[in-house]
């Protein structure tokens, strides 16, 4: 039995009344398509015949999920603003959720990527006015940056109990990583501040001692991290101005509609072009070559780029195995020993 179509009934009204709200029309079907971070997913057709996505917090949860929502719908303006890679528009959101155009999906091929290649370059090359972002950020639900706000709980990470009767792992805090406590808006560096000392405080110090703190980290892998952290400076390459990227840009959060390349789910700031190149090399996304040559065509890269990637992946890691556990483990500190042996 079923309420509003698709929704199981009970849930039909109160999903259609917050999505419309949001959304600023009447709510004809929400079909929930899935779910994550304690959110659900609807496909949703509103009463004018146009077709929407809609994230949804679960009941008593709104309040705690705001900034996640509002850092969304802001990064995907910011980067719309650039009128270079597509992005879903944004109808509305609030504290109960997010609600932007349903973008249809399609396959791949290569012209797409190529295309894609090439409006990746052009978002890059919009830029940015500095480093990070002047809303409070988020990727998946951890903070972006040195803020002092915890990750918005999700319920999927668990911490481990102490190493060994003989000890409990000590704070990060306690035993010298560098974190610069106060609140912060993305990460959002000072006007002069070279990438490289941006990406060591405002991207990889505060989930080394967020993962050491859960347990997805020893005592020698923090070290080893630090060790790459500090050395960012001589490993980046020629000195760069802030581009305007995506963030996240895994190929889950690439889509393909229309012969483009669409991006979704940004965590979107002022960063250095190759991270956004490197992420999507981390999980594999569909004819890489041929976005990367199409993006050379457009924006050529520093001499040594791709010694660099695994640099730009410790980030992405780092955030894997704060979510997910020590699971990720290996791979982070293979890409700390990779980006240390490049230098």
């Amino acid at each position: 039995m079923t309420g509003l179509a698709g929704v199981p009934a009970g849930s039909g009204p109160d999903i259609a009344a917050r999505v419309g709200r949001l959304a600023g029309a009447d709510v004809r079907e929400a079909h929930r398509i899935g779910g994550q971070h304690r959110l659900g997913h609807y496909r949703v057709v509103l009463a004018d015949g146009r077709q929407a996505f809609a994230k949804v917090a679960s009941p008593g949860l709104g309040q705690e999920f705001t900034a996640v929502f509002e850092a969304e719908a802001r990064g995907l303006r910011w980067l719309a603003e650039a009128a270079a890679v597509p992005v879903p528009d944004v109808l509305g959101w609030d504290a109960d959720g997010l609600v932007v155009s349903w973008v249809p999906g399609a396959p791949p091929d290569a012209a797409a990527a190529e295309r894609f290649g090439r409006d990746l370059a052009c978002l890059h090359l919009a830029g940015a006015a500095r480093f990070g972002a002047p809303w409070a950020g988020f990727i998946a639900s951890l903070p972006l940056g040195t803020g002092d706000s915890d990750a918005v709980s999700d319920g999927s990470r668990q911490p481990r109990r102490a190493e060994s009767s003989e000890r409990a792992p000590a704070k990060a805090t306690d035993r010298g990583i560098h974190h610069h406590a106060g609140k912060t808006s993305g990460g959002y560096g000072d006007a002069e501040e070279p990438w490289p000392r941006w990406y060591a405080r405002q991207r990889l110090l505060p989930y080394v001692r967020r993962a050491y703190d859960a347990g997805g980290l020893a005592l020698e892998d923090v070290r080893l991290l630090e060790q790459a952290a500090s050395r960012a400076g001589a490993l980046a390459g020629p000195a760069e101005s802030p581009s305007r990227i995506h963030g996240d840009c895994w190929s889950g959060n690439l889509l393909w509609s229309g012969s483009r390349g669409w991006l979704i789910d940004p965590a979107a700031h002022g960063g250095h072009r190759e991270s956004d190149l490197a992420m999507l090399a981390l999980f594999g996304a569909p004819y890489l070559d041929r976005i990367l040559a199409a993006y050379q065509e457009t924006a050529p890269l520093a001499a040594g780029w791709r010694a660099r990637v695994p640099l730009h992946q410790l980030h992405p890691l780092l955030v894997h195995v704060c979510l997910f556990g020590a699971g990720y483990r290996d791979a982070a500190l293979d890409a700390a020993r990779a980006a240390l042996a490049a230098g």
